[in-house]
């Protein structure tokens, strides 16, 4: 299953690079709406594409793999919503 690390992205973003990256600013950046980057970061089974992926990563300046992660269903800190 693989897991999606919106947040922790939007951390290191902030980190790096001094700014705040809000779900907000991050929607006016990618063209996304706010529900969907908010269901992207909290839903566990949120299925997003590719192109999603893509824009997230040109927004945060970073690469699919700083955004998702490979855990194992099994994994008791994974959300399954």
């Amino acid at each position: 299953m693989l897991r999606v690390k919106l947040r922790e992205a939007m951390e290191k973003y902030q980190r790096h690079h001094g700014d705040r990256m809000t779900y907000e600013r991050l929607a006016q950046l990618t063209g996304l709406s706010r529900a969907t980057l908010e269901s992207v970061a909290s839903r566990g089974t949120y299925n997003t594409r590719l192109s999603t992926v893509a824009k997230l990563c040109t927004a945060l300046n970073c690469q699919p793999g700083d955004l998702l992660e490979m855990v194992s269903e099994s994994d008791p800190n994974v959300s399954q919503d």
